[in-house]
């Protein structure tokens, strides 16, 4: 008979074997502040314009070479709870804002970096936590980007319209002044619902049968030429003999395989996308000013350009020597693009460059100098969290951060609010971020400040980590690639 080893008293009895738990200040609170402060270290080090680049590669073995903090969190699969916290509240700042991920995890970090302090000389949690908180449109899709290898970034340019990594199906390259019908069927001739059996029994009626189907593929064809139109896009195959009409009516065939791409066009060109072959109305048909078949480097390219720059969607056509570098640069168009965004809902700016943040550290500082009791060293602690910013910008410039910050302090005690950091001095050095152009938008900062410091309280509430055995059965054996395959003795 099997010895029975009983569970040990308390808490750890009522879970099921092989079942984890993690209690109280040195072993929940601590260890999630731990797991948060390395991932918050592991992308201060890209943050700012001097930052340096992380090589990623992810699961599917896919490498990238970046500094953008969302785009490593992605690829990275953090699988630490509280880690995870951190993650989303940047995912957050991605969704609400789409810039500034980094600041909320360098903040977040040196929230809870400095609570930690607090923690260890003896406040309890929730003193520890007491300062803590609790306009137009514009949709970023209408902004394209086409990235063709070649050349360089000073090649890249922006065009209103829209630009396919395709070639032309017919012999028809380029029209003027194009009235476009757009097909989300295949451009072929129409078959039946129902299977039918044909009985030929000669070679006249096989003849008269073939010529019955060009005739009727002739006629839908002459059909969309007398509507006026003169560039078909398709969203399907493209018949031979469909092909052959089309060039003979003298009309332009692009084919497209995605169906948003599709989408797209037909809001920059004004279309309705057909779903059978029949002749357009001219409230179906979209407009553009020029279509053309075009090589930028050696890739062929069909360009939907409008003459005027009131178009519903442009393109960003980028160049570039490696995919790597188009894929950093276009995650830059895109932070750009959603700046823009952001700028259409709360046109109000801050200076960068640290400024804001320093600023708010000082009078945050003399706020928690006026309030009694323990929570002002919380508050003190909030307003030292604010100096992770300039500190960051300053270490991966290559200067001295204390220096810096205690030169940022000094102009701002004398009223200087929008002085920051020069990061292009070689010596610690400030200026004043208005008159360099340096700002901020006041909505990414509001919201990054909101999500570091509701993620770090989230973190300061658990006091207690329970983890259940992971789920599944056996995994399959490593090392032998056919072992399920039948072995011939």
């Amino acid at each position: 008979m099997a010895l029975h080893v009983p569970k040990a008293p308390g808490f750890a009895q009522m879970l099921k074997e092989g079942a984890k738990h993690f209690s109280g200040l040195e072993e929940a609170v601590y260890r999630n502040i731990q797991a948060c402060k390395e991932l918050a270290q592991t992308t201060r080090t890209a943050y700012g314009p001097n930052g340096m680049n992380k090589m990623v590669i992810n699961h599917m073995e896919k490498l990238f070479v970046t500094n953008d903090a969302a785009t490593i969190l992605r690829e990275l699969e953090v699988q630490h709870p509280a880690a995870k916290m951190i993650v989303m509240a940047s995912h957050m700042q991605e969704q609400e804002v789409g810039d500034g991920t980094n600041f909320v995890l360098v903040f977040a970090g040196a929230l809870l970096e400095l609570a930690e302090e607090l923690l260890r000389i003896g406040l309890s949690v929730s003193e520890a936590m007491s300062i803590f908180p609790d306009s137009g449109h514009f949709n970023v899709d209408n902004i394209r980007v086409c990235k063709i290898l070649g050349s360089g970034i000073y090649s890249s340019s922006v065009l209103h319209g829209m630009v396919f990594k395709k070639e032309t199906e017919g012999d028809v390259t380029s029209v003027k002044d194009a009235k476009i019908a757009v097909y989300s069927c295949p451009f072929d001739g129409m078959i039946t619902e129902t299977k039918g059996t044909v009985l030929i029994k000669t070679a006249e009626e096989l003849m008269n049968f073939s010529k019955g189907e060009e005739n009727l593929m002739d006629a839908q064809v002459k059909a969309i030429a007398d509507t006026g139109a003169n560039v078909i896009v398709t969203g399907g195959k493209v018949a031979d003999m469909a092909l052959h009409y089309a060039n003979k009516y003298n009309i332009m065939l692009v084919r497209l395989n995605s169906k948003w791409d599709l989408r797209r066009l037909c809001k920059t060109v004004g279309a309705t996308a057909l779903p059978r072959l029949t002749p357009p109305v001219l409230e179906e048909m979209g407009h553009c000013d020029n279509v053309y078949l075009s090589e930028v480097g050696d890739t062929q390219v069909v360009v939907f350009k409008h003459e005027k720059e009131d178009g519903a969607i442009s393109t960003i056509v980028l160049r570039g020597s490696t995919d790597n570098l188009m894929d950093d640069i276009e995650r830059a168009v895109d932070d750009g693009v959603n700046t823009f965004k952001v700028l259409t809902r709360d046109k109000r700016l801050v200076p960068g460059g640290g400024a804001t943040e320093i600023e708010l550290a000082k009078q945050i500082t003399s706020y928690g100098e006026t309030c009694p009791g323990l929570e002002q060293y919380a508050i003190k602690k909030f307003a030292e969290a604010f100096e992770a910013i300039p500190r960051a910008l300053a270490e991966n410039s290559g200067v001295k951060a204390n220096e810096v910050i205690s030169k940022l302090y000094a102009v701002h005690q004398e009223g200087n609010k929008n002085v920051g950091l020069d990061i292009e001095a070689e010596v610690p050095a400030v200026k004043d971020m208005l008159e360099a152009g340096i700002l901020d938008t006041y909505l990414g900062k509001y919201w990054a400040i909101k999500l570091a410091t509701n993620a770090a309280v989230t973190v300061l509430r658990v006091d207690q980590i329970i983890m259940a055995k992971p789920a599944g059965g056996p995994k399959p054996p490593s090392g032998k690639k056919d072992w399920d395959d039948d072995q011939n003795d």
